[in-house]
C-alpha cells in the first residue's frame, strides 16, 4: 500500500516562539549559559570548505578515553536560521557522555537553495572522515545527528547516497543516525518552497527533496525520535519513514514521547532539562549499541 505523503507546518516564528517557551522564556544563547561547559575542550571555526560558513567546532570530552566515537550534529532552523555556537549545550551534553562532538554550520536559505546545503552536510562529514582521527577521534564509528531541518540533513546523507559518493565517501562510514523531530515525507508549505528550488505556487514537490524516497533496506542503521505533540512537524514523517524502513529490511527503531513537542525533544538535550524526555539517554544508547 502506498504511504502517504504527511504534510508539515515549518514556520520560522512558531519555531522560535516555540523554543522560547520552552526554554524557559530564554533564547538558545540564554538555554546555554544554564550549562555548565567545563567538561570539553572546545576548537571553534575549522574550515571544512571554500564558502563562508562552510566551519564546523569539535568538542573533545576532557577524560577522552580513544579513539573516541564521534557524533556529528546538524542544528535546524527551517534550513533558513541557526548557528553552530546556540547548541553547545548539545555538545556538552554528548560529551559528558564520553563522545567526541563536531556542530558544523551550513549554508542557507536565501544564500543557497536545496540540494547545496546537504552538500554542505557531506562536505563536514568528508573533513570529520579525514581529520577526527587527530583530534582521538575513531573514524570507523562516525555517528549523524540532527534535530528538525537537521535531521533532514542527516537523514538524506544518510539514505541517499549520492551526496557522500559526491565527496568520496561510501555512506557505510556512517555507523549509524539518530534523527529527532525531522521531515522525511512532506510536502513544504508555499512559503518553504523556494527553499527547494520551487514556486511557492508549485503543485508538484521534486521527491528528490524527500529522505522517505531513498530507502532501500541497505542504510545504515536509524533512530528517530519523535514528540508526539509535535506541532512544527508532523509525527506521520517518522511513523512511515520506519514504516518504509522495516519493509525493506533496514535497521531502524522509533521511539516517541507522549507529551513532548517539536523544540522540548532537542532542549531536553539541556542538562537542566533532562527531565523533559530521556533524548540523552535514548540516543547514547542506540550509538553505544552500533
Amino acid at each position: 500500500m502506498k504511504i502517504k505523503r504527511a504534510m508539515i507546518v515549518c514556520s520560522i516564528g512558531a519555531l522560535a516562539a516555540t523554543l522560547f517557551l520552552l526554554a524557559g522564556c530564554t533564547r538558545l544563547q540564554l538555554l546555554n549559559a544554564t550549562v555548565s561547559h567545563r567538561g570539553y575542550v572546545r576548537t571553534t571555526d575549522i574550515v571544512y570548505g571554500q564558502s563562508a560558513g562552510q566551519k564546523l567546532d569539535v568538542y573533545l570530552p576532557k577524560k577522552l578515553a580513544v579513539p573516541a566515537k564521534v557524533v556529528v550534529f546538524f542544528y535546524g532552523g527551517s534550513w533558513r536560521d541557526g548557528n553552530k555556537a546556540d547548541y553547545r549545550f548539545v555538545a556538552q551534553a554528548l560529551t559528558s557522555r564520553g563522545f567526541i562532538v563536531v556542530l558544523p554550520d551550513y549554508r542557507q536559505f536565501p544564500q543557497v537553495v536545496f540540494p547545496l546545503f546537504v552538500a554542505d552536510g557531506a562536505a563536514a562529514v568528508r573533513w570529520v572522515r579525514e581529520n577526527i582521527s587527530t583530534y582521538g577521534g575513531d573514524t570507523n564509528r562516525i555517528y549523524l545527528m540532527g534535530h528538525s531541518a537537521g535531521s533532514h540533513i542527516a537523514a538524506l546523507l544518510t539514505l541517499d547516497q549520492h551526496y557522500l559518493a559526491g565527496v568520496g565517501l561510501d555512506r557505510n562510514v556512517i555507523r549509524a543516525t539518530a534523527t529527532l523531530s525531522g521531515p522525511y515525507d512532506f510536502i513544504p508549505n508555499p512559503w518553504d518552497r523556494p527553499v527547494f528550488n520551487q514556486r511557492t505556487n508549485d503543485t508538484v514537490i521534486d521527491p528528490a527533496i524527500e529522505p522517505l524516497t531513498f530507502v532501500d533496506g541497505k542504510e545504515p542503521p536509524m533512530l528517530l525520535v519523535q514528540g508526539l505533540r509535535d506541532k512544527i512537524v508532523a509525527p506521520s514523517n517518522a511513523e512511515h519513514l520506519a514504516a518504509r524502513i522495516r519493509q525493506l529490511g533496514g535497521q531502524v527503531e522509533y521511539i516517541t514521547y507522549p507529551k513532548r513537542g517539536h523544540a522540548s525533544v532537542v532542549v531536553a538535550l539541556a542538562s537542566p532539562y533532562h527531565w523533559l524526555a530521556p533524548v540523552l539517554d535514548d540516543v547514547t544508547d542506540y550509538f553505544e549499541r552500533h
